[in-house]
């Protein structure tokens, strides 16, 4: 195998404008969000000094992305999706301005901070269907891999770059910098939306309705391929998801300056996956991806609660990154290679719920099992359970397993209607 074919696929940046903006627009994005990612539990800790206070973040995030993640996907098949990208990221702008504001009092709250990890949390949940399944639409059918590839890619480098340098931020310049410069970040993005094409919606588009949100969960529960997308996923994430106890971690191991680096060191091991990712664009069988990317996952997050040297750990937690973005790329392709348009809105709803759902609940499990076991026994216990719950979702769902995109009938017939599109434009 050559080196050339172990590099990332860059047919989507070459072949659509759309893409090359929305892929700069997010690496902006991620770069502030993952600033206030570290400094705002960072903060909650310092005001209380409580793993479970820090876990209860997730909680509190948990409803608002149930019920807007849902909505968000109805509203994506209704309206034009760019309007509400270029929308919640200006509102996602104004939260971190609250931030900035409450930092910069001189005894800051702490009920604002919750307030607005749920806010972030409901916008999140909004606006995160319309850029999934615009991604579908803007990008080729055979270069769907590839574009989850490079979106990972972006991802990860503004989940190195963002959590480690808010580490140093906040230790050095306090929360109110690390969160300046997510309201920098924001305003960026802001400018960057405006400039992307209209994404209508088709023009029979039903309003958002329950009639139509039922009619998305029916396509879901008929496609056994999806649901064990969606399970596997939320399993993985809902026992092996530690980062609510990093920071008692670092204290454990009395390694507080490497805090910044375990929140980033998973997307380090994903990025270095995502250099070599030429080969995943040749893979047909994505739902092996899925199950063997998250077993990966629970295994190394089992090793990094099992080590006490601090390198070991950071180690694990880079391998676990690399399994999740192995999970990640199968989960992607089989959902744009099988959904069709007119669902793709409400079925990305469903898909926000199913890698969003699982690691907040993970918060409040690792939070919960941290001030019962331990910080340690928590996150290795957690990932044992990790592995043993995909290994039984694997034998129980075995189309998911057996998926082939040359043969799968939704798969082919989402190909031909692209082409049908592609040639009628």
């Amino acid at each position: 195998m050559s080196l050339s074919s172990l590099l990332p696929d860059l047919s989507p940046w070459r072949s659509t404008h759309d893409f090359r903006l929305l892929w700069v627009q997010g690496l902006v994005t991620y770069f502030g969000s993952f600033m206030a990612m570290v400094a705002l539990p960072l903060q909650i800790k310092e005001l209380t000094d409580s793993p479970l206070a820090v876990g209860a973040m997730g909680a509190v995030e948990l409803v608002p992305l149930v019920v807007f993640g849902l909505y968000g996907g109805a509203l994506a098949d209704a309206v034009d999706r760019r309007k509400v990208i270029l929308l919640s990221e200006a509102a996602l702008g104004l939260l971190a301005v609250v931030l900035l504001v409450n930092a910069l009092l001189p005894s800051p709250l702490l009920w604002p901070l919750y307030v607005v990890a749920a806010g972030v949390s409901a916008l999140s949940g909004l606006q995160r269907p319309a850029l999934d399944s615009l991604m579908a639409r803007i990008v080729p059918h055979d270069q769907l891999t590839a574009a989850a590839a490079l979106n990972s890619f972006r991802w990860n480098v503004g989940a190195i770059a963002g959590p480690s340098l808010a580490g140093l931020v906040v230790a050095y310049a306090g929360h109110a910098s690390a969160y300046a410069v997510t309201v920098a970040g924001f305003t960026v993005s802001v400018l960057l939306c405006t400039r992307l094409s209209p994404a209508p919606a088709a023009h029979d588009a039903e309003k958002p309705s329950l009639k139509g949100l039922a009619e998305g969960a029916r396509y879901a529960w008929s496609r056994p391929v999806l649901l064990g997308t969606y399970a596997v996923d939320m399993a993985a994430m809902f026992f092996a998801f530690p980062n609510a106890v990093f920071p008692f971690l670092a204290d454990e191991l009395d390694a507080e300056w490497a805090l910044g680096l375990m929140y980033a060191a998973g997307a380090v091991g994903s990025l270095l996956l995502g250099l070599t990712s030429g080969w995943t664009s040749r893979v047909r069988r994505h739902g092996l991806l899925v199950v063997f990317g998250a077993a990966g996952w629970g295994l190394a997050i089992m090793a990094a609660g099992w080590f006490s040297n601090v390198w070991v750990v950071l180690g694990c937690l880079a391998l676990a990154g690399a399994g999740d973005m192995v999970s990640g790329l199968g989960r992607s392709t089989i959902w744009n290679q099988t959904i069709p348009d007119e669902l793709r809105g409400r079925l990305a709803g469903i898909e926000v719920l199913s890698y969003s759902v699982g690691p907040q609940l993970g918060q409040v499990r690792a939070g919960a099992a941290a001030g019962w076991t331990g910080t340690r026994p928590a996150i290795w216990s957690g990932g044992l359970a990790c592995v043993a719950s995909v290994a039984v979702l694997a034998a129980a769902l075995p189309r998911l397993v057996s998926y082939d995109a040359t043969t799968d009938a939704d798969a082919r017939l989402r190909r031909e209607r692209d082409a049908a599109r592609a040639a009628s434009s």
